[in-house]
């Protein structure tokens, strides 16, 4: 029978693989929730105001072209 030889493994290495695992599936969760968050939020006025409009391509469908008289506020 073969010796029983320990190799201790740095918790750095450790750490590393796990990131270098987990990176990729993290990163696609946070896109489609960021993308799910500023779909539900496009329609308060803020974010429309502050982020949308801002956009290059597609900033001029979310400007506001209503008049100042048939805003209520």
């Amino acid at each position: 029978m073969a010796p029983l030889a320990y190799h201790p493994q740095s918790s750095l290495n450790a750490s590393l693989n796990a990131t270098k695992r987990w990176s990729s599936s993290l990163g696609i969760w946070g896109v489609g929730a960021g993308t799910a968050a500023l779909f539900l939020l496009s329609v308060t006025p803020l974010v429309k105001r502050e982020l949308l409009v801002k956009i290059p391509m597609v900033g001029s469908y979310y400007e506001d072209k209503t008049p100042a008289s048939d805003k209520p506020f």
